[in-house]
């Protein structure tokens, strides 16, 4: 029987052994051996197959289960934050890392790698890694206030009038996102990026607004009628900040995986080694075209398909 990657030894049935070094130790050890059984890894953007509200994509709680059953990690990519998402993590029973608010970090759960991230600029370089929660967090994005104070800054600059969903009170975030209060909390209590919208901005007070967020680097992403500010953040770099970590710890390279549909595809898509679009007549998007370059190594599945979960599981990996 093969046991999947990363599972096992959850805990420990003797609480005091379960404190010592020596059960992190061999702990360690054990999900890094059982990391050499996969041969890829998949980077799912899944804020279209897991919405805020309502029932998740029809078959992708049992995809994800299929996933496991075979040994194959996959990463979700999402435009939410770290809390927002521990609520369809635990019920769909994701134990592996995720990149969160679009790019800015990658969380890593407990004792997933035993290995250390590399440090870019030797040991002289400042810390890479960070602390948050229940996870390790390999920041991309500069963390809080810094996109703040970038955003404050460029509204008095600018004279185009911002709300943050920060400076709201708890009724007025309600009624502006749309979620109840206990969900629409979480929305706004991010770690790197600012989430804000524009009050009584004309087009044009907008178009000048973000040309100029672009000289400054602040990268600002709309989310239909939210936005959010950022310094620093990239999908890519998220991704390839963590296949590194993969490649490591299986000694040899996992083949990447990339699956959104075409309005993410953008981001996920250009550094994968394969590239699985879901097609979704919905959204209509200038990133359904991809790069010709990625033509050759991607393949189309149309997302409202009746057995869309079997042709992506099939596109993974034949043998399945």
């Amino acid at each position: 029987m093969i046991c999947p990657p990363f599972f096992g030894l959850k805990s420990s049935p003797y609480p005091d052994f379960a404190a010592t070094p020596e059960f992190r130790y061999y702990k360690s050890c054990f999900l890094g051996s059982c990391l050499r059984q996969t041969s890829s890894v998949l980077y799912i953007a899944v804020d279209s197959l897991i919405p805020p509200r309502g029932k998740y994509f029809l078959g992708f709680h049992d995809f994800s289960a299929a996933l496991d059953q075979a040994g194959v990690p996959a990463v979700w990519l999402t435009s939410r934050s770290r809390l927002q998402f521990d609520e369809p993590r635990r019920r769909l029973g994701h134990r592996h890392p995720f990149i969160a608010e679009d790019g800015c970090a990658v969380y890593l759960p407990e004792d997933y790698f035993h290995l250390r991230p590399d440090a870019p600029g030797g040991r002289s370089s400042k810390r890479t890694t960070l602390r948050l929660g229940r996870f390790t967090c390999i920041p991309i994005a500069e963390p809080l206030p810094t996109a703040a104070d970038a955003l404050e800054a460029l509204s008095e600059e600018t004279g185009v009038a911002i709300v943050t969903l920060r400076s709201l009170s708890p009724r007025e975030l309600s009624q502006n996102t749309g979620l109840p209060q206990r969900e629409a909390e979480l929305a706004r209590q991010r770690d790197f990026d600012e989430i804000f919208f524009f009050a009584g901005a004309s087009d044009r007070e907008i178009q000048r607004f973000l040309a100029e967020g672009r000289i400054r680097k602040l990268d600002l992403r709309p989310h239909q009628v939210l936005w959010s500010a950022a310094a620093g953040a990239s999908t890519q770099r998220s991704i390839r900040e963590l296949s590194k970590l993969y490649d490591r710890a299986l000694h040899h390279h996992a083949t990447t995986v990339g699956i959104a549909t075409a309005d993410r595809a953008s981001a996920v898509l250009p550094c994968c080694d394969r590239l699985i679009l879901l097609q979704d007549p919905r959204l209509q998007s200038e990133e359904t075209e991809k790069p010709e370059s990625n033509r050759a190594r991607s393949i189309e599945i149309p997302l409202l398909a009746p057995d869309v979960w079997e042709q992506v599981l099939e596109a993974v990996s034949p043998r399945m």
